[in-house]
C-alpha cells in the first residue's frame, strides 16, 4: 500500500463514523437520487458553485458527497476534505460548549449570567439568565460584538457587558445572531480561564474524533482547504465575499457564524445528539441533558426575525406541529431539530429515526429562494428514510 492510499486509511479510520451504504442503513436510493439531482441542477442553473452533504444513521455514515466548485476563481472542485464556513451553524457548536460545563456542574441554564460576570449587570442585564441566551430571548437581539474582539478577548468582555436591553429579558423571542454567542463566549472563558476556542477544541471537538473536520478558529496551515464564500450579483453570477474568505476572519473562530466544518463533520456532531450524547464510544453528554436542551422552551412564540414559530431549544430549534419551519423540512418529525446558516446551509437530526443530515453550500443566497430550497432539500433527505 503506498503513503497516500495509507494516510486515507488511517484518515478514514480516525473519523467516528464508520461507512455503510445507503441501503444497510435504510435508506432509499431513488429518493437519494432525487437530492443529488436537485443539488446538481442548483449547480448547472448557477445558484452556487458548489455543495457537500453527508447522512448518516446509528452511528455509521450512509453518504458523503461533494458538488461543483469549491472556488470560482481560480476554478478549484469542491472534495470531501473541502472545508465549509458555517455561519450560524457556528451556534450549535458553541452550544454544545456551554452544555459541558452544564454538564460538568459549572453553571446552571436557570443561573444568572452576571453571577459569574458581574460587569454584564450593566443596562438592566442583571437578571438575564443563560437559558433565555441560548433561546434568543435575553432582549438584546441587535448588539454585537466588533471585530476587533477576536483578538482581543478583554476587549470581547467589556464589549459584551456594554451590551443594552432593547425589550425586557424573556418577554419576546427574537433571533440573536450575534450576542448571544458573544455572551457565550465570554462565559466560557469567565468559568474555564482558557480561551473559548481552545475549549471548544479539547472539550468537544477532538473528544469526538472531528479535529480534521471541525473548527472553530482555523489554523492557517488549514486555510488551503476552505471554500470560497460568494454572494449573486445582479447579472446573474456570483461574486467572493470581501470579509468571511480573509485570512483573518478564518482564524477568527467567531462563536455565532465563523466555525469551518467538512459536511460529514456536522452529521457526526448530529450524531452525537442523536445518540444522546454518546458517538462511537465516546460519552460526552448525558441522555437526559441532551433530552432537556433539545425540548422546545419556547412554545409556539412568534420570533420575530424569522417571522413564524420556532420553537426554541437551547441551543437548537425544533420542527413541531406549526405548518412553517425554517431549514428542517416541513413532512420531518415533529422531534427533527437542529439549525441552519445565512443563505447557505442546514444540518439536523431526526431523533425518532437515528438519522442525521448536513447540507452545506459556498453561496449567501437571500429570501425567498433560500428557504424554498432548503425545504426541497430537507424534504427529500426525509423522505429517504425508510
Amino acid at each position: 500500500m503506498n503513503d497516500m492510499a495509507s494516510g486515507k486509511d488511517a484518515a478514514q479510520a480516525a473519523f467516528p463514523l464508520q461507512p455503510a451504504s445507503p441501503a444497510e442503513l435504510g435508506f432509499d436510493e431513488a429518493a437519494l437520487a432525487r437530492l443529488r439531482a436537485l443539488i446538481r441542477t442548483h449547480i448547472e442553473q448557477g445558484r452556487y458553485p458548489g455543495a457537500q452533504i453527508a447522512l448518516a444513521r446509528h452511528g455509521r455514515l450512509a453518504l458523503q458527497e461533494s458538488f461543483g466548485r469549491a472556488a470560482v476563481e481560480p476554478d478549484v472542485a469542491a472534495r470531501d476534505d473541502t472545508l465549509w464556513l458555517l455561519f450560524s451553524n457556528t451556534k450549535v457548536i458553541t452550544a454544545v460548549g456551554v452544555w459541558v460545563l452544564v454538564e460538568e456542574g459549572a453553571v446552571r441554564f436557570s443561573d444568572r449570567i452576571a453571577e459569574y460576570i458581574p460587569e454584564f449587570a450593566r443596562h438592566g442585564k442583571g437578571d438575564i439568565t443563560l437559558a433565555q441566551v441560548l433561546s434568543h430571548r435575553a432582549g438584546y437581539p441587535s448588539q454585537g460584538a466588533s471585530f476587533e474582539c477576536w483578538s482581543d478577548h478583554e476587549r470581547l468582555r467589556r464589549e459584551v457587558c456594554d451590551f443594552t436591553l432593547e425589550w425586557t429579558p424573556g418577554t419576546r423571542l427574537q433571533y440573536h445572531g450575534k450576542a448571544a454567542h458573544a455572551t457565550c463566549a465570554v462565559l466560557i472563558e469567565a468559568l474555564t480561564g482558557v480561551d473559548y476556542r481552545d475549549f471548544m477544541r479539547r472539550r468537544v471537538i477532538e473528544p469526538l474524533g472531528l479535529a480534521r473536520d471541525m473548527y472553530v478558529g482555523l489554523p492557517d496551515a488549514e486555510h488551503g482547504r476552505c471554500a470560497i464564500m460568494h454572494e449573486p450579483v445582479a447579472d446573474g453570477g456570483v461574486r467572493a465575499l470581501a470579509e468571511e474568505n480573509t485570512p483573518a476572519y478564518r482564524r477568527a473562530g467567531i462563536p455565532s457564524s465563523g466555525g469551518f466544518a467538512t459536511a460529514r463533520g456536522m452529521a457526526a456532531l448530529y450524531q452525537m445528539l442523536a445518540g444522546y450524547g454518546r458517538l462511537n464510544g465516546c460519552r460526552l453528554l448525558s441522555r437526559r441533558l441532551i433530552e432537556f436542551v433539545t425540548r422546545n422552551h419556547t412554545g409556539d412564540m412568534y420570533d420575530h426575525n424569522m417571522h413564524m414559530p420556532m420553537h426554541r431549544g437551547l441551543g437548537v430549534h425544533v420542527r413541531g406541529t406549526t405548518e412553517t419551519i425554517r431549514g428542517l423540512g416541513s413532512i420531518a418529525s415533529p422531534n427533527t431539530y437542529g439549525h441552519g446558516g445565512v443563505g447557505s446551509s442546514y444540518c439536523w437530526t431526526d431523533p425518532d429515526s437515528g438519522v442525521s443530515f448536513a447540507y452545506v453550500t459556498n453561496c449567501r443566497i437571500p429570501e425567498p429562494w433560500h428557504s424554498r430550497r432548503l425545504d426541497l432539500v430537507a424534504n427529500l433527505a426525509h423522505a429517504a428514510i425508510e
